[in-house]
């Protein structure tokens, strides 16, 4: 028996990359020794993967710990990062391969996301929402998330998404907390064919909340809800008429970008605050070199926007980089449990990040059904949000990656904002249930 259980948490062995991996990786294992001047390793970074309206000259300014500052004389704007400069190259490349649990499909380019974004800048200007204004976006992974949270980047306004399937009390305490002004919400949002009423828990929520002032509604499951005169809008209503012009605001390095909650499973949610140059840089440059991420890649981090895994992984990271997605909306295993499998290989998705707790019940359900889809578009897998124990590790790795495809175990955090600890696939070894190494130019301690 005790061996039984044993064999659930230790494996031995290690997966080196295979020689055609390493030829193409976008790290070598000359990383580590470069970035062992991490100062000199993250503002090479920032400059190379960065756009600045003006370069920073200073790195970390540690003087007043805790309080630290990354290229406090940086200044820049993200939206611009993950949407403009994209524009003159690759307009038309594919952004969002997006996919609604009842089987409806959207494909938005790098233009349409772009023309998207403006719109509701505007939209959310017309409101009187302006820099430093806080924004709580409350709604399911459609395309609306993303785009909220780019639109309130590209005007200085600092939004705060709550996860859709929290309740109204839970997005109430955050709307007080973190003094919202507006809410972008939508009628409803699917899930295991039902409909989550999100703008009947907005109104509640609102209703013990005195500063919003404005709830913008995303038609989304067409459900009766109760539209409040002046105060609530339409979001198709709000971006109809707004103009695609809209200048990026100019921000400081060190100004807030976004405020996330934490959970609040152990103890009351904490706002935690990501800024803007250190942030992104950080998320560009792990994105980059944690999932090889090349032109051509089609990337799915299967996670919630309402989690710091999206923002960084399925917002910020990939869209900075220019990489092409796909986003779900609903639940993995709806309306049956091969889903996931099925968009893979319609999409030929070659990287795919998802979480432990996800790979266990994959196994579960059983290999027939990632069996019955042509998984070979697939080059990198990746694990997220806890441990992933050695058996599950191998399950993986056999019926999703084919046998070929490095897994990265990464660990990280909602207060470090990216992956901190990871195996880095053209330049180790990985092993099943260990996340290896610190990420270049991360220094990491037992205390």
């Amino acid at each position: 028996m005790s061996q039984g259980i044993e064999n659930l948490f230790v494996e031995t062995r290690t997966f080196p990359p295979s020689e055609e991996f390493v030829a193409q990786a976008n790290a070598a294992k000359g990383i580590y020794e470069e970035a062992s001047d991490w100062k000199a390793f993250w503002h090479k970074q920032a400059l190379n993967r960065i756009t600045w309206f003006k370069e920073p000259t200073e790195v970390l300014d540690d003087s007043n710990p805790p309080f630290f500052k990354w290229f406090a004389d940086g200044e820049l704007n993200v939206a611009y990062n993950c949407l403009d400069r994209h524009l003159e190259t690759q307009a038309d490349k594919v952004a969002y391969h997006w996919v609604g649990e009842p089987g409806d499909e959207l494909t938005l380019t790098y233009q349409d996301m772009y023309d998207r974004v403006t719109k509701l800048a505007n939209g959310l200007k017309s409101l009187g929402v302006k820099r430093g204004d806080r924004v709580a976006i409350y709604l399911g992974m459609t395309p609306e998330i993303a785009i909220s949270m780019l639109a309130c980047a590209r005007i200085g306004a600092i939004h705060s998404v709550v996860f859709g399937g929290f309740s109204a009390d839970a997005l109430a305490d955050r709307i007080e907390d973190a003094g919202i002004t507006v809410i972008i919400t939508a009628d409803g949002a699917w899930r295991r064919g039902s409909v989550v009423p999100l703008k009947a828990a907005a109104d509640v929520a609102a209703a013990r909340c005195p500063t919003v002032e404005h709830i913008v509604v995303v038609k989304r499951t067409e459900n009766a809800v109760e539209m409040t005169d002046v105060r609530d809008v339409w979001y198709h209503d709000l971006v109809a008429e707004q103009s695609t012009d809209c200048e990026p605001e100019v921000m400081n390095a060190e100004d807030m970008l976004y405020i996330l909650y934490t959970s609040g499973t152990t103890a009351k949610p904490k706002g935690v605050v990501h800024t803007q140059g250190g942030y992104l840089t950080q998320v560009a440059t792990t994105h980059s070199y944690v999932f090889d991420i090349k032109p051509d890649d089609v990337y799915w981090c299967a996670a919630d926007c309402g989690w710091v895994t999206g923002h960084s992984y399925i917002v910020y990271g990939p869209m900075a980089n220019g990489a092409t997605q796909i986003m779900y909306e609903g639940a993995p295993n709806f309306p049956d449990n091969d889903l996931l499998w099925e968009i893979i290989e319609k999409y030929k998705a070659t990287i795919f990040y998802t979480a432990p707790t996800a790979i266990r019940a994959f196994m579960k359900w059983g290999d027939d059904y990632p069996a019955k889809h042509d998984l070979s578009s697939l080059r990198l897998l990746g694990s997220v949000g806890e441990p992933i124990n050695p058996e599950a590790w191998m399950w993986y790795h056999k019926h999703i990656g084919g046998e070929t495809s490095p897994i990265v175990d990464t660990w990280w955090q909602t207060e470090t904002g990216a992956i901190m600890i990871t195996p880095l696939p053209g330049a180790i070894a990985t092993k099943p249930g260990s996340a290896t190494f610190p990420f270049p130019g991360i220094e990491a301690d037992v205390i």
